[in-house]
């Protein structure tokens, strides 16, 4: 059984001075859910947040929490609470008097407060550092104090606005999966801010990609990588290779010259698409077994796989594999046909 959303968007937009920065979104997000909003510089992500957080007013549209019409209440009249990326700690006050901060406002009983600092501090990896100052503390710590004094509210949602946009890789990396722990062990909805799309992908449990103030696709990780609806959400989530198609009929597509098997249907005949293709799903082969004919331009070693760059006629793949071949090597070029995505084209603005 689906559950209730614990909170709802209704035609929600936002003008600043004549500028639309959210141009009626419809969006819910569901309880114990981690939803991440995701999209480059300008998109509209953060102005969501702040209008969920009740920091800014949307000029049309209605915010629902638990059914009830929430459009106008203050923050604090909210059981939400945020995490900004500058964590605005109080220097003045040691680690437990930050995290403490929210309840002794609420003249909560101070054993009471003392043991859910406790709480916190082992919650978040900061047991021992009740006494510490704010200064003495490295960024990630930081960022761990400023959670642990969201959380000791006991909201119902958490929203974050790219907190870890401070951290080096590595931290990123590792305040990814404790964020994630935290998230599933208190069973509270998360609601995240980035636009880093590995963060996206290995946090969340649905992803709302975003572009000019439009939502462009709400789906899981998996569906939003392997199933992108437009070539914005394709070339901006992940590398991909996105070349211009025509389908000649249901299940078969034209592009770089000749006729690929596909998966596709519900398209016009010799529609003009877009076709994405991502790279780890381009086979280098024998020349002589490939489907296109190229030559390796460059080779550059990932880690993981090499990520080599192959012209044929009219167009240059990028292919990803562990598999390297050299700069200069006459290759072929395989694709199946389920690797094939067919999409929209997209309207030049």
């Amino acid at each position: 059984m689906q559950q209730e959303p614990i909170i709802r968007l209704v035609n929600v937009s936002k003008d600043y001075n004549g500028t639309e920065a959210l141009k009626s979104i419809n969006l819910y997000i569901r309880k114990n859910e981690f939803l991440t909003l995701l999209g480059p510089s300008g998109c509209g992500k953060t102005t969501t947040l702040r209008i969920i957080g009740g920091f800014e007013q949307p000029t049309e549209g209605e915010v629902y929490f638990e059914g009830k019409n929430i459009t106008n209440l203050p923050p604090y009249k909210r059981n939400i609470n945020t995490v900004f990326q500058k964590y605005a700690l109080f220097p003045n006050m040691d680690v437990e008097g930050n995290i403490a901060f929210g309840l002794l406002v609420k003249k909560v009983d101070k054993k009471i407060i003392k043991r859910k600092v406790a709480e916190m501090l082992e919650l978040v990896n900061l047991k021992g550092f009740e006494k510490r100052s704010i200064d003495s503390l490295s960024g990630g710590q930081q960022q761990r104090v400023a959670i642990a004094r969201a959380l000791i509210n006991e909201p119902e949602v958490l929203l974050l606005d790219e907190p870890l946009g401070a951290l080096d890789l590595k931290l990123r990396k590792d305040m990814q999966v404790e964020l994630k722990k935290i998230q599933q062990y208190l069973g509270i909805t998360f609601v995240y801010v980035t636009h880093d799309q590995e963060e996206a992908l290995s946090m969340s449990d649905t992803i709302v990609v975003m572009k000019d103030g439009e939502i462009q696709q709400i789906g899981t990780p998996e569906m939003i990588y392997n199933e992108p609806k437009n070539a914005f959400v394709a070339d901006f989530i992940g590398e991909s290779n996105i070349i211009p198609g025509r389908m000649v009929r249901d299940r078969v597509v034209n592009f770089s010259d000749r006729d690929f098997e596909c998966v596709d249907t519900g398209f016009a005949e010799n529609e003009m698409v877009d076709v994405v293709v991502r790279p780890e799903d381009v086979k280098i082969v024998k020349r002589e077994e490939g489907m296109l004919e190229g030559e390796v331009e460059s080779v550059t070693f990932k880690g993981v796989h090499y990520e080599m760059m192959v012209r044929t006629k009219g167009y240059r793949w990028m292919v990803q594999s562990t598999l390297m071949e050299p700069v200069g090597a006459k290759v072929g070029l395989k694709i199946l046909p389920h690797d094939i995505h067919i999409m929209k084209r997209a309207v030049s603005e």
